[in-house]
Protein backbone atom coordinates (compact mmCIF):
# COMPACT_ATOMS: atom_id res chain seq x y z
CA UNK A 1 0.00 0.00 0.00
CA UNK A 2 1.70 3.48 -0.96
CA UNK A 3 1.74 6.42 0.63
CA UNK A 4 0.65 8.96 -1.42
CA UNK A 5 0.25 12.78 -1.36
CA UNK A 6 -3.28 13.01 -0.92
CA UNK A 7 -2.53 11.34 2.53
CA UNK A 8 -5.32 10.87 5.13
CA UNK A 9 -7.81 13.79 4.98
CA UNK A 10 -8.64 15.98 8.15
CA UNK A 11 -12.10 16.63 9.04
CA UNK A 12 -13.00 20.48 7.84
CA UNK A 13 -9.87 20.32 5.09
CA UNK A 14 -10.81 21.98 1.80
CA UNK A 15 -11.15 20.02 -1.89
CA UNK A 16 -11.64 21.41 -5.17
CA UNK A 17 -12.20 19.32 -8.45
CA UNK A 18 -12.32 21.41 -11.89
CA UNK A 19 -13.77 19.68 -14.92
CA UNK A 20 -12.35 20.89 -18.22
CA UNK A 21 -14.69 19.78 -20.26
CA UNK A 22 -15.37 20.54 -24.21
CA UNK A 23 -18.42 22.73 -23.88
CA UNK A 24 -18.62 24.08 -19.86
CA UNK A 25 -15.82 24.28 -17.68
CA UNK A 26 -16.64 23.80 -14.10
CA UNK A 27 -15.27 24.33 -10.54
CA UNK A 28 -16.49 22.95 -7.00
CA UNK A 29 -15.10 23.58 -3.88
CA UNK A 30 -16.32 21.32 -1.04
CA UNK A 31 -15.40 20.85 2.78
CA UNK A 32 -14.77 17.10 4.10
CA UNK A 33 -17.03 16.65 6.33
CA UNK A 34 -18.36 13.16 8.02
CA UNK A 35 -16.48 10.80 5.42
CA UNK A 36 -18.11 13.20 2.89
CA UNK A 37 -17.47 15.99 0.45
CA UNK A 38 -19.84 19.03 1.33
CA UNK A 39 -20.04 21.29 -1.48
CA UNK A 40 -19.38 24.92 -0.74
CA UNK A 41 -19.02 26.91 -3.95
CA UNK A 42 -19.75 25.96 -8.00
CA UNK A 43 -18.39 27.97 -10.70
CA UNK A 44 -18.79 27.49 -14.23
CA UNK A 45 -18.45 28.97 -17.32
CA UNK A 46 -19.14 28.37 -21.22
CA UNK A 47 -15.92 28.33 -23.02
CA UNK A 48 -17.11 25.50 -25.64
CA UNK A 49 -13.62 24.69 -26.24
CA UNK A 50 -14.88 21.85 -28.56
CA UNK A 51 -16.18 25.02 -31.14
CA UNK A 52 -12.42 25.65 -31.13
CA UNK A 53 -10.79 22.89 -32.10
CA UNK A 54 -9.66 23.12 -36.15
CA UNK A 55 -9.41 20.32 -38.22
CA UNK A 56 -5.44 19.97 -38.18
CA UNK A 57 -5.71 19.41 -34.19
CA UNK A 58 -5.09 23.62 -33.30
CA UNK A 59 -7.26 25.29 -31.13
CA UNK A 60 -8.56 28.92 -32.47
CA UNK A 61 -7.12 32.04 -30.46
CA UNK A 62 -10.20 32.92 -29.27
CA UNK A 63 -11.35 30.13 -27.66
CA UNK A 64 -8.16 29.45 -26.33
CA UNK A 65 -8.19 32.72 -24.57
CA UNK A 66 -11.50 32.27 -23.34
CA UNK A 67 -10.38 28.69 -21.66
CA UNK A 68 -7.52 30.89 -20.06
CA UNK A 69 -9.31 33.83 -18.19
CA UNK A 70 -11.99 31.00 -16.85
CA UNK A 71 -8.86 29.23 -15.67
CA UNK A 72 -7.46 32.38 -13.70
CA UNK A 73 -10.73 32.86 -12.16
CA UNK A 74 -11.04 29.11 -11.04
CA UNK A 75 -7.23 29.62 -9.72
CA UNK A 76 -8.45 32.34 -7.75
CA UNK A 77 -10.76 30.80 -6.51
CA UNK A 78 -8.35 27.87 -5.17
CA UNK A 79 -5.59 30.22 -4.45
CA UNK A 80 -4.10 28.31 -1.25
CA UNK A 81 -4.99 24.86 -1.80
CA UNK A 82 -2.22 22.68 -1.03
CA UNK A 83 -1.70 20.40 -4.81
CA UNK A 84 -2.84 17.25 -3.46
CA UNK A 85 -6.30 18.65 -2.74
CA UNK A 86 -7.16 19.93 -6.35
CA UNK A 87 -7.68 17.50 -8.85
CA UNK A 88 -8.18 19.27 -12.30
CA UNK A 89 -9.12 16.66 -15.00
CA UNK A 90 -9.22 17.53 -19.28
CA UNK A 91 -11.52 15.92 -21.04
CA UNK A 92 -12.57 15.14 -25.09
CA UNK A 93 -11.43 18.44 -26.55
CA UNK A 94 -8.14 18.36 -24.93
CA UNK A 95 -7.40 15.12 -26.21
CA UNK A 96 -8.29 15.95 -29.87
CA UNK A 97 -5.30 18.72 -29.78
CA UNK A 98 -2.82 17.97 -31.74
CA UNK A 99 0.00 19.44 -29.65
CA UNK A 100 -1.75 19.57 -26.02
CA UNK A 101 1.32 21.03 -24.27
CA UNK A 102 1.14 24.11 -26.10
CA UNK A 103 -1.91 24.50 -24.48
CA UNK A 104 -1.52 22.70 -21.29
CA UNK A 105 1.50 24.82 -19.98
CA UNK A 106 -0.45 27.89 -20.02
CA UNK A 107 -3.44 25.80 -18.70
CA UNK A 108 -1.98 24.86 -15.90
CA UNK A 109 -0.45 28.12 -15.35
CA UNK A 110 -3.60 29.91 -15.39
CA UNK A 111 -5.07 27.30 -12.47
CA UNK A 112 -2.17 27.17 -10.42
CA UNK A 113 -2.84 23.31 -10.53
CA UNK A 114 -1.81 20.58 -13.07
CA UNK A 115 -4.44 19.17 -15.40
CA UNK A 116 -4.63 16.03 -16.21
CA UNK A 117 -5.99 14.52 -19.53
CA UNK A 118 -7.56 11.34 -18.75
CA UNK A 119 -8.95 9.24 -21.47
CA UNK A 120 -12.64 7.96 -22.32
CA UNK A 121 -13.28 5.49 -20.65
CA UNK A 122 -11.17 7.13 -17.45
CA UNK A 123 -14.15 10.04 -18.05
CA UNK A 124 -16.83 7.29 -18.25
CA UNK A 125 -15.40 5.71 -15.06
CA UNK A 126 -15.06 9.05 -13.30
CA UNK A 127 -18.63 9.97 -14.41
CA UNK A 128 -20.07 7.10 -12.89
CA UNK A 129 -18.71 7.81 -9.49
CA UNK A 130 -19.86 11.10 -8.87
CA UNK A 131 -23.50 10.06 -10.61
CA UNK A 132 -23.54 6.54 -7.88
CA UNK A 133 -22.81 8.93 -4.94
CA UNK A 134 -25.51 11.16 -5.82
CA UNK A 135 -28.62 8.61 -6.06
CA UNK A 136 -29.65 6.04 -3.58
CA UNK A 137 -27.88 2.85 -3.28
CA UNK A 138 -29.64 0.21 -4.31
CA UNK A 139 -29.26 -3.13 -5.73
CA UNK A 140 -29.78 -4.10 -9.59
CA UNK A 141 -28.01 -2.33 -12.32
CA UNK A 142 -27.34 0.73 -14.00
CA UNK A 143 -27.19 2.30 -17.49
CA UNK A 144 -25.80 6.16 -17.04
CA UNK A 145 -25.34 8.13 -19.73
CA UNK A 146 -23.41 11.79 -20.18
CA UNK A 147 -23.64 13.82 -23.08
CA UNK A 148 -20.32 16.21 -23.21
CA UNK A 149 -19.55 18.73 -25.24
CA UNK A 150 -17.26 16.29 -27.59
CA UNK A 151 -18.18 13.33 -26.37
CA UNK A 152 -20.81 10.96 -24.53
CA UNK A 153 -20.13 8.51 -22.19
CA UNK A 154 -22.07 5.14 -21.62
CA UNK A 155 -21.43 2.93 -18.72
CA UNK A 156 -23.27 0.03 -17.04
CA UNK A 157 -22.64 -0.41 -13.24
CA UNK A 158 -24.03 -1.66 -10.08
CA UNK A 159 -23.89 0.34 -7.02
CA UNK A 160 -20.23 2.09 -6.82
CA UNK A 161 -18.38 -0.42 -9.34
CA UNK A 162 -18.88 0.50 -13.22
CA UNK A 163 -18.78 -3.02 -15.29
CA UNK A 164 -18.44 -1.84 -18.30
CA UNK A 165 -16.83 1.65 -20.13
CA UNK A 166 -17.89 3.13 -23.29
CA UNK A 167 -17.14 6.62 -24.87
CA UNK A 168 -18.32 8.00 -28.08
CA UNK A 169 -16.76 10.85 -30.29
CA UNK A 170 -20.15 12.36 -30.33
CA UNK A 171 -20.81 15.11 -28.32
CA UNK A 172 -23.79 18.31 -28.33
CA UNK A 173 -21.36 21.09 -29.35
CA UNK A 174 -19.15 18.59 -31.95
CA UNK A 175 -22.65 16.81 -33.47
CA UNK A 176 -24.59 20.18 -33.58
CA UNK A 177 -21.70 21.70 -36.02
CA UNK A 178 -20.83 18.43 -37.94
CA UNK A 179 -24.82 18.11 -38.91
CA UNK A 180 -26.09 21.45 -38.78
CA UNK A 181 -23.30 23.73 -39.76
CA UNK A 182 -24.93 26.28 -41.23
CA UNK A 183 -27.96 26.23 -38.35
CA UNK A 184 -30.34 24.79 -40.59
CA UNK A 185 -32.97 22.05 -39.47
CA UNK A 186 -34.21 19.85 -41.81
CA UNK A 187 -35.96 16.23 -41.46
CA UNK A 188 -33.56 14.66 -43.80
CA UNK A 189 -30.61 16.16 -41.94
CA UNK A 190 -32.00 14.89 -38.93
CA UNK A 191 -32.20 11.40 -39.92
CA UNK A 192 -28.17 11.62 -41.14
CA UNK A 193 -27.59 12.19 -37.79
CA UNK A 194 -29.36 9.31 -36.42
CA UNK A 195 -27.71 7.37 -39.04
CA UNK A 196 -24.20 7.91 -38.49
CA UNK A 197 -24.91 8.52 -35.01
CA UNK A 198 -26.17 5.16 -34.66
CA UNK A 199 -23.49 3.27 -36.59
CA UNK A 200 -21.33 4.61 -33.75
CA UNK A 201 -23.33 3.48 -31.39
CA UNK A 202 -23.54 -0.05 -33.06
CA UNK A 203 -19.99 -0.92 -31.40
CA UNK A 204 -21.17 -1.99 -28.96
CA UNK A 205 -25.33 -1.57 -28.18
CA UNK A 206 -25.56 -5.35 -28.74
CA UNK A 207 -23.18 -6.12 -25.67
CA UNK A 208 -24.92 -3.80 -23.41
CA UNK A 209 -28.59 -4.88 -24.26
CA UNK A 210 -27.00 -8.06 -23.14
CA UNK A 211 -26.10 -7.39 -19.74
CA UNK A 212 -29.02 -4.98 -19.35
CA UNK A 213 -29.72 -2.77 -16.58
CA UNK A 214 -32.86 -1.95 -13.99
CA UNK A 215 -32.55 1.68 -14.56
CA UNK A 216 -31.37 4.35 -17.48
CA UNK A 217 -29.96 7.30 -15.79
CA UNK A 218 -28.30 10.85 -17.43
CA UNK A 219 -26.31 13.28 -16.51
CA UNK A 220 -24.53 16.24 -17.86
CA UNK A 221 -25.90 19.87 -18.37
CA UNK A 222 -27.52 18.35 -21.39
CA UNK A 223 -29.46 15.77 -20.38
CA UNK A 224 -30.79 18.12 -17.49
CA UNK A 225 -31.73 20.74 -20.32
CA UNK A 226 -33.79 18.40 -21.55
CA UNK A 227 -35.53 16.70 -19.09
CA UNK A 228 -36.14 20.68 -18.22
CA UNK A 229 -37.72 21.54 -21.01
CA UNK A 230 -40.23 18.28 -21.13
CA UNK A 231 -41.54 19.33 -17.96
CA UNK A 232 -41.84 23.04 -18.65
CA UNK A 233 -43.24 22.19 -21.84
CA UNK A 234 -45.94 19.65 -20.29
CA UNK A 235 -44.53 16.89 -22.49
CA UNK A 236 -43.28 14.50 -19.42
CA UNK A 237 -43.53 15.21 -15.26
CA UNK A 238 -41.54 11.56 -14.77
CA UNK A 239 -38.13 12.22 -16.06
CA UNK A 240 -37.34 11.66 -20.19
CA UNK A 241 -39.45 9.30 -22.14
CA UNK A 242 -39.69 7.81 -25.28
CA UNK A 243 -42.82 9.44 -26.65
CA UNK A 244 -41.70 12.88 -24.86
CA UNK A 245 -38.39 12.88 -27.05
CA UNK A 246 -40.19 12.06 -30.09
CA UNK A 247 -42.19 15.18 -29.38
CA UNK A 248 -39.07 17.36 -28.40
CA UNK A 249 -37.36 16.31 -31.54
CA UNK A 250 -40.10 17.37 -33.70
CA UNK A 251 -40.31 21.31 -32.29
CA UNK A 252 -36.46 21.54 -32.45
CA UNK A 253 -37.01 20.63 -36.20
CA UNK A 254 -39.90 22.80 -36.56
CA UNK A 255 -37.53 25.73 -35.53
CA UNK A 256 -35.91 25.66 -39.23
CA UNK A 257 -32.75 26.71 -37.47
CA UNK A 258 -30.06 26.77 -34.42
CA UNK A 259 -30.98 30.93 -34.01
CA UNK A 260 -34.66 30.30 -33.36
CA UNK A 261 -34.36 27.52 -30.99
CA UNK A 262 -36.23 28.78 -27.78
CA UNK A 263 -38.09 26.12 -25.53
CA UNK A 264 -39.45 27.13 -21.57
CA UNK A 265 -36.62 26.03 -19.25
CA UNK A 266 -33.76 26.33 -21.89
CA UNK A 267 -31.11 28.96 -21.49
CA UNK A 268 -30.20 30.95 -24.16
CA UNK A 269 -26.30 29.72 -23.62
CA UNK A 270 -27.10 26.11 -23.97
CA UNK A 271 -29.90 26.68 -27.03
CA UNK A 272 -27.04 27.14 -29.66
CA UNK A 273 -26.09 23.22 -28.91
CA UNK A 274 -29.58 22.01 -27.62
CA UNK A 275 -29.91 20.29 -31.21
CA UNK A 276 -26.92 18.06 -31.32
CA UNK A 277 -27.44 16.60 -27.90
CA UNK A 278 -31.30 16.02 -28.08
CA UNK A 279 -30.12 13.94 -31.77
CA UNK A 280 -27.40 12.27 -29.82
CA UNK A 281 -30.15 11.15 -26.86
CA UNK A 282 -32.28 9.95 -29.54
CA UNK A 283 -30.21 8.05 -31.17
CA UNK A 284 -29.46 6.11 -27.90
CA UNK A 285 -32.73 5.82 -27.42
CA UNK A 286 -33.21 3.73 -30.39
CA UNK A 287 -30.07 1.61 -30.11
CA UNK A 288 -30.04 0.64 -26.78
CA UNK A 289 -34.04 0.44 -26.59
CA UNK A 290 -34.50 2.89 -23.50
CA UNK A 291 -37.65 3.51 -22.69
CA UNK A 292 -37.52 6.11 -19.35
CA UNK A 293 -34.46 7.78 -18.57
CA UNK A 294 -34.35 9.61 -14.71
CA UNK A 295 -31.55 12.57 -14.45
CA UNK A 296 -28.82 12.63 -11.87
CA UNK A 297 -27.72 16.31 -10.54
CA UNK A 298 -24.09 14.78 -9.88
CA UNK A 299 -21.35 13.90 -12.74
CA UNK A 300 -17.78 13.65 -13.20
CA UNK A 301 -16.60 16.56 -11.23
CA UNK A 302 -18.46 15.40 -7.87
CA UNK A 303 -16.50 11.72 -9.16
CA UNK A 304 -13.44 13.85 -8.68
CA UNK A 305 -13.83 14.41 -5.26
CA UNK A 306 -14.96 10.62 -5.00
CA UNK A 307 -11.86 9.56 -5.93
CA UNK A 308 -9.62 12.20 -4.41
CA UNK A 309 -10.89 10.69 -0.78
CA UNK A 310 -10.72 6.90 -2.01
CA UNK A 311 -6.65 7.77 -2.60
CA UNK A 312 -6.43 9.13 0.04
CA UNK A 313 -7.89 6.32 2.28
CA UNK A 314 -5.94 4.03 0.04
CA UNK A 315 -8.57 2.78 -2.16
CA UNK A 316 -6.77 3.90 -5.23
CA UNK A 317 -7.83 1.81 -8.81
CA UNK A 318 -4.58 2.28 -9.92
CA UNK A 319 -3.37 -0.34 -7.86
CA UNK A 320 -5.78 -2.26 -9.22
CA UNK A 321 -5.16 -1.99 -12.75
CA UNK A 322 -1.45 -2.79 -12.08
CA UNK A 323 -2.02 -5.68 -10.35
CA UNK A 324 -4.27 -6.47 -13.40
CA UNK A 325 -1.92 -6.02 -15.91
CA UNK A 326 0.60 -8.10 -13.82
CA UNK A 327 -1.95 -11.02 -13.80
CA UNK A 328 -2.43 -10.86 -17.78
CA UNK A 329 1.01 -10.73 -18.71
CA UNK A 330 2.21 -13.22 -16.34
CA UNK A 331 4.93 -11.45 -14.52
CA UNK A 332 7.03 -13.10 -12.10
CA UNK A 333 5.40 -11.39 -8.74
CA UNK A 334 7.98 -12.92 -6.56
CA UNK A 335 11.07 -11.33 -8.70
CA UNK A 336 8.61 -7.98 -9.10
CA UNK A 337 8.27 -8.11 -5.28
CA UNK A 338 12.05 -8.42 -4.76
CA UNK A 339 12.54 -5.63 -6.93
CA UNK A 340 9.93 -3.16 -5.62
CA UNK A 341 11.66 -3.49 -2.04
CA UNK A 342 15.12 -3.09 -2.95
CA UNK A 343 13.90 -0.04 -5.38
CA UNK A 344 12.09 1.24 -2.30
CA UNK A 345 15.06 0.75 0.28
CA UNK A 346 16.96 3.14 -2.13
CA UNK A 347 14.23 5.25 -2.66
CA UNK A 348 13.87 6.34 0.51
CA UNK A 349 17.70 6.61 1.21
CA UNK A 350 18.02 9.74 -1.77
CA UNK A 351 14.20 11.13 -1.24
CA UNK A 352 14.87 13.86 0.60
CA UNK A 353 18.23 15.00 -0.96
CA UNK A 354 16.30 14.67 -4.64
CA UNK A 355 12.98 15.87 -3.61
CA UNK A 356 11.25 12.80 -4.57
CA UNK A 357 7.69 12.35 -3.09
CA UNK A 358 4.48 10.42 -2.74
CA UNK A 359 3.97 10.46 -6.44
CA UNK A 360 7.10 9.59 -7.31
CA UNK A 361 7.13 6.89 -4.73
CA UNK A 362 4.15 5.49 -6.38
CA UNK A 363 5.89 5.71 -9.96
CA UNK A 364 8.32 3.61 -8.77
CA UNK A 365 6.08 0.73 -7.30
CA UNK A 366 4.13 0.21 -10.10
CA UNK A 367 7.05 0.19 -12.55
CA UNK A 368 9.07 -2.32 -10.24
CA UNK A 369 5.71 -4.47 -10.12
CA UNK A 370 5.35 -4.49 -14.40
CA UNK A 371 9.04 -4.10 -15.55
CA UNK A 372 9.01 -7.27 -16.99
CA UNK A 373 5.85 -7.15 -18.55
CA UNK A 374 7.06 -7.36 -22.01
CA UNK A 375 8.38 -10.59 -21.85
CA UNK A 376 5.08 -11.77 -22.72
CA UNK A 377 5.58 -10.81 -26.37
CA UNK A 378 9.34 -11.08 -26.41
CA UNK A 379 12.35 -11.32 -24.64
CA UNK A 380 13.81 -9.17 -27.19
CA UNK A 381 13.36 -5.32 -26.47
CA UNK A 382 10.87 -6.34 -23.72
CA UNK A 383 11.12 -2.57 -22.22
CA UNK A 384 10.07 -1.41 -25.78
CA UNK A 385 7.07 -3.52 -25.76
CA UNK A 386 6.37 -3.06 -21.85
CA UNK A 387 6.32 0.51 -22.42
CA UNK A 388 3.65 0.10 -25.58
CA UNK A 389 1.43 -2.37 -23.77
CA UNK A 390 1.40 0.82 -20.41
CA UNK A 391 1.09 3.84 -22.95
CA UNK A 392 -1.72 1.94 -25.37
CA UNK A 393 -3.88 0.18 -22.15
CA UNK A 394 -7.14 1.48 -20.62
CA UNK A 395 -6.18 1.61 -17.28
CA UNK A 396 -8.38 2.68 -14.61
CA UNK A 397 -7.82 5.45 -12.91
CA UNK A 398 -4.72 7.14 -14.84
CA UNK A 399 -4.56 10.09 -16.46
CA UNK A 400 -2.65 10.35 -19.84
CA UNK A 401 0.43 12.06 -18.38
CA UNK A 402 0.37 9.41 -15.56
CA UNK A 403 0.53 6.08 -18.21
CA UNK A 404 3.23 8.16 -20.66
CA UNK A 405 5.24 8.46 -17.00
CA UNK A 406 5.42 4.81 -16.59
CA UNK A 407 5.79 4.09 -20.06
CA UNK A 408 8.92 6.05 -19.82
CA UNK A 409 10.10 4.57 -16.85
CA UNK A 410 9.61 0.83 -19.01
CA UNK A 411 11.51 2.17 -21.93
CA UNK A 412 13.89 3.30 -19.78
CA UNK A 413 14.78 0.16 -17.58
CA UNK A 414 17.52 -1.03 -19.34
CA UNK A 415 19.91 -0.51 -21.98
CA UNK A 416 20.34 3.55 -22.95
CA UNK A 417 17.68 5.56 -22.06
CA UNK A 418 15.77 7.09 -24.28
CA UNK A 419 16.00 10.84 -24.14
CA UNK A 420 13.60 11.82 -26.36
CA UNK A 421 10.99 9.64 -24.68
CA UNK A 422 11.75 11.53 -21.41
CA UNK A 423 12.00 14.67 -23.05
CA UNK A 424 8.40 13.87 -24.31
CA UNK A 425 6.85 14.44 -20.91
CA UNK A 426 5.99 17.56 -19.58
CA UNK A 427 8.74 19.88 -18.49
CA UNK A 428 7.37 20.00 -14.79
CA UNK A 429 8.15 15.82 -14.78
CA UNK A 430 11.57 15.13 -16.06
CA UNK A 431 13.88 15.69 -13.00
CA UNK A 432 11.68 13.60 -11.36
CA UNK A 433 11.55 10.76 -13.66
CA UNK A 434 15.36 10.58 -14.24
CA UNK A 435 16.10 10.17 -10.75
CA UNK A 436 13.18 7.93 -11.03
CA UNK A 437 14.57 6.00 -14.17
CA UNK A 438 18.32 6.07 -12.11
CA UNK A 439 16.46 4.14 -8.81
CA UNK A 440 14.78 1.71 -11.35
CA UNK A 441 17.79 0.51 -13.08
CA UNK A 442 19.80 0.10 -10.25
CA UNK A 443 16.76 -1.61 -8.00
CA UNK A 444 16.62 -4.24 -11.77
CA UNK A 445 20.14 -4.41 -12.19
CA UNK A 446 21.64 -5.95 -8.69
CA UNK A 447 18.63 -8.12 -8.76
CA UNK A 448 19.44 -9.55 -12.31
CA UNK A 449 20.93 -13.01 -10.56
CA UNK A 450 17.19 -13.28 -9.25
CA UNK A 451 18.79 -14.01 -5.77
CA UNK A 452 16.31 -13.82 -2.72
CA UNK A 453 18.84 -12.43 -1.08
CA UNK A 454 19.49 -8.23 -2.10
CA UNK A 455 23.08 -7.18 -2.00
CA UNK A 456 24.73 -5.22 0.78
CA UNK A 457 24.43 -1.77 -1.01
CA UNK A 458 23.15 2.05 0.07
CA UNK A 459 22.83 5.19 -2.27
CA UNK A 460 23.65 8.60 -1.52
CA UNK A 461 22.55 11.62 -3.63
CA UNK A 462 25.33 14.04 -3.36
CA UNK A 463 23.49 16.38 -5.48
CA UNK A 464 20.88 16.35 -7.69
CA UNK A 465 23.00 15.28 -10.96
CA UNK A 466 25.33 12.59 -8.26
CA UNK A 467 24.19 9.37 -7.18
CA UNK A 468 27.05 7.31 -5.30
CA UNK A 469 26.57 3.39 -4.65
CA UNK A 470 28.12 1.77 -2.04
CA UNK A 471 28.33 -2.13 -2.19
CA UNK A 472 29.79 -5.12 -0.65
CA UNK A 473 33.01 -6.04 -2.92
CA UNK A 474 32.66 -9.08 -1.34
CA UNK A 475 28.58 -9.65 -3.37
CA UNK A 476 30.41 -8.33 -6.83
CA UNK A 477 32.89 -10.36 -6.32
CA UNK A 478 30.25 -13.75 -6.45
CA UNK A 479 28.35 -11.90 -9.46
CA UNK A 480 30.48 -10.75 -11.81
CA UNK A 481 27.94 -10.33 -14.50
CA UNK A 482 26.82 -7.28 -12.19
CA UNK A 483 30.09 -6.36 -11.55
CA UNK A 484 30.11 -5.87 -15.38
CA UNK A 485 26.47 -4.04 -15.70
CA UNK A 486 27.32 -1.32 -12.97
CA UNK A 487 30.47 -0.44 -15.07
CA UNK A 488 28.55 0.01 -18.21
CA UNK A 489 25.78 1.93 -16.09
CA UNK A 490 27.94 4.73 -15.23
CA UNK A 491 27.99 5.49 -18.60
CA UNK A 492 23.46 5.04 -19.38
CA UNK A 493 22.90 6.70 -16.09
CA UNK A 494 25.36 10.05 -18.08
CA UNK A 495 22.91 10.54 -20.81
CA UNK A 496 20.35 11.19 -18.23
CA UNK A 497 22.84 13.36 -16.36
CA UNK A 498 23.46 11.41 -13.26
CA UNK A 499 27.05 10.96 -12.51
CA UNK A 500 27.08 7.50 -10.87
CA UNK A 501 30.04 7.33 -8.16
CA UNK A 502 30.87 3.19 -7.27
CA UNK A 503 32.11 2.76 -3.59
CA UNK A 504 33.22 -1.13 -3.19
Amino acid sequence: MSARAADAIGEGEWLAAADIGSNSFHLIVARYEHGEPRVIDRLRDNVRLAAGLRSDGSLDDAHRDKALQCLARFGQRVRGLPPQRVRAVATNAVRQLRAPAQFLGPAEAALGHAIEVVSGREEARLIYLGVAHGIPDTPGKRLVVDIGGGSTEFIIGERLEPLKKESLQVGCVASTLRFFPDGKLTPKRWQQAQTEIAVELQQFAASYRAVGWREAIGSSGTVRAIDAVLRESGWSDAGITRPALARLREAVIACANIDKIAFPGLSPDRAGIFAGGVAILEAAFAALGIEHMRVAETSMREGLLYDMIGRAAHRDPRHASIDALAQRYAVDRAHAARVEAFALALFDQVAADWQLGPTERDWLVWAARIHEIGLAIAHSQFHKHGAYIVEHSDLAGFARHEQQVLAVLLRCQRRKPDLAAVRGLPERLRLAVMHTVALLRLSILLGRARDAQPPLATVHAEAPNQLRLDIAGQWLDAHPLTRADLEQERAYLKALDIKLQINI
